[in-house]
């Protein structure tokens, strides 16, 4: 039901978007977050875990869908954000006037896609999974039609995708030539006795398996696309890049890693270790490069920022080569924590964007004074990124990653974790200090902004009649604003409540 209530609702609203005069065109988008509400809802029953279908005759331990408690914690993560996202949409759908039909279609395939994806236990469904979710993102983030940076964000992002999924496929048919099999299990069983002729075959599949769930992640040198994307892209879809398209790149990592080649976790290990250490420390070092005056400077730092967070989430996953698949625990209670604090900045950018649509990082400059709020829940969000107090949830997941590396003997990647965190304090700080700076004198900043915008591909200002509130405060957002800020707070009131997953005891296999 996760899977095939956001389907089944995209099909309604594909066919409704058919006979709706233009005036109700917003039922859709209510349509579509009743739909992805009850998606979520759906996972309460099955919240005991341990479930399978599409099983082996032969051998029922051998399942093609399994919801079991990791695909439960991730379908939450994605079917929540993709709930976050579409309220964050639906005011934006219509003052972009975005066709509504296509939009709440494609969001809704590429929620089901991402659903399916960490119940996949066989390599062909997770490439099919991995498709359905990434194919509708494409033309998500193309939406914006005349707008030259959304077309070339949506080519970019599309023709490097397409490519990373060419080689995870190459490299799907050499483990398929070396094992006979594309269940999860039995690869995990045949690798373990590969003849040693075709042992290189094997070697190279498991290599170029990893590629397309690597470029999801961003990890370098796969995130090029990353920075491009997010600024081209409506402001919801680079959220939801930014967290439900990573959920799916670690998921299939952890995958067909921990699961499906723990035999050649002296392969993958040392690989996702180098790639950890390299993602950290460029994206930390490209968003400490943001200009303030630049525009769309506070999503690009948003975006280099994301790239710097999948480097610390790839720290679990390589310790898992070398102390086991419970460290993958605290990848998962990393992702939890940065799934919230992370769409919560997305949602105060969109209600900044209404007003300042060029998202510089100087336009948040006294945003206090205007918006306290808005304001405060967006310190509280950098704060958590960054890992300080008040923003407890994103210390101790921090520390829990940290963790995984020393037990896993990896003290040289602790160490450049250590020295990425430090680094990443600046841009987090510099933007929380410009919130609480005295506002600028711009008398006629509204109209310059608003012709630039235009100008830079940010799209038109939003007409505040539009947003059947205050200006510029359409009630979507701020209950998407109040939703991730409150679920931050609580996080970091009871940080248990995310890390007790780090403890391990996820994967029941």
């Amino acid at each position: 039901m996760p899977v095939v209530i956001p389907a089944a609702v995209a099909l309604v609203v594909l066919v409704a978007d058919l006979f709706l005069a233009e005036r109700r065109k917003p039922l859709l988008g209510w349509a579509s977050v009743a739909g992805l509400a009850a998606a979520t809802a759906s996972l309460l029953p099955l919240r005991a875990g341990d479930r399978a279908t599409f099983c082996l005759t032969g051998d029922p331990a051998a399942c093609s869908y399994t919801a079991d408690h990791f695909t439960l914690v991730i379908q939450f993560l994605v079917l929540a954000g993709a709930l976050v996202t579409a309220l964050l949409s639906v005011t934006a759908v219509r003052d972009a006037r975005m066709p509504a039909g296509e939009y709440w279609f494609l969001l809704l395939s590429s929620a089901a896609g991402a659903a399916l994806l960490p119940a996949s236990r066989d390599l062909a469904t997770l490439i099919v999974a991995l498709e359905v979710a990434s194919l509708p993102a494409f033309a998500l983030v193309g939406m914006r039609r005349g707008d030259r940076l959304s077309s070339e964000a949506a080519l970019k992002f599309f023709l490097s995708s397409v490519t990373a999924t060419a080689v995870s496929l190459f490299g799907i048919s050499l483990v398929y030539a070396a094992t006979g099999s594309l269940h999860l299990v039995q690869v995990a069983d045949r690798l373990e006795d590969v003849p040693g002729q075709l042992d290189t075959l094997a070697m190279a599949g498991v290599a170029l398996t990893l590629v397309g769930f690597a470029f999801k992640t961003a990890a370098v040198p796969f995130h090029f696309w990353v920075p491009d994307t997010y600024v081209g892209a409506p402001l919801p879809v680079a959220g939801y890049l930014s967290v439900i398209g990573k959920a799916v790149g670690f998921t299939g990592l952890i995958l067909v890693t921990v699961i499906a080649f723990p035999a050649y976790s002296d392969v993958w290990g040392p690989a996702l270790a180098v790639l950890a250490a390299l993602t950290m420390t460029l994206g930390n070092a490209a968003a400490l490069r943001q200009s303030a005056d630049r525009p769309g400077g506070a999503v690009r730092l948003l975006a280099w920022s994301s790239v710097g967070q999948a480097g610390y989430l790839l720290v679990p996953i390589a310790a898992a080569a070398y102390s086991g698949r419970d460290q993958i625990g605290s990848t998962v209670a990393y992702a939890l924590m940065y799934g919230a604090v992370n769409l919560g900045a997305f949602a105060v950018a969109a209600l900044v964007g209404r007003t300042k649509p060029l998202q510089r990082i100087r336009d948040y400059r006294g945003l206090y004074a205007e918006r306290p709020a808005a304001a405060l829940a967006l310190a509280f969000f950098l704060l958590c990124l960054a890992g300080l107090p008040p923003g407890i949830i994103g210390l101790f997941a921090k520390v829990a990653v940290f963790g995984s590396a020393v037990d896993a003997g990896l003290g040289w990647l602790a160490v450049v974790m250590a020295v990425n965190v430090v680094i990443a304090l600046y841009y987090y700080l510099r933007w929380t200090a410009v919130l609480f700076r005295a506002p600028e004198p711009l008398p006629a900043a509204g109209a310059t902004d608003a012709g630039a915008a235009a100008g830079a591909g940010a799209g038109p200002a939003a007409p505040d009649a539009a947003a059947g509130g205050p200006a510029g405060t359409p009630w979507p957002v701020v209950v998407a604003i109040a939703v991730t800020a409150a679920v931050s707070v609580v996080l970091s009131g009871d940080p248990q409540l995310v890390l007790r997953f780090a403890a391990g005891g996820l994967f029941p296999l």
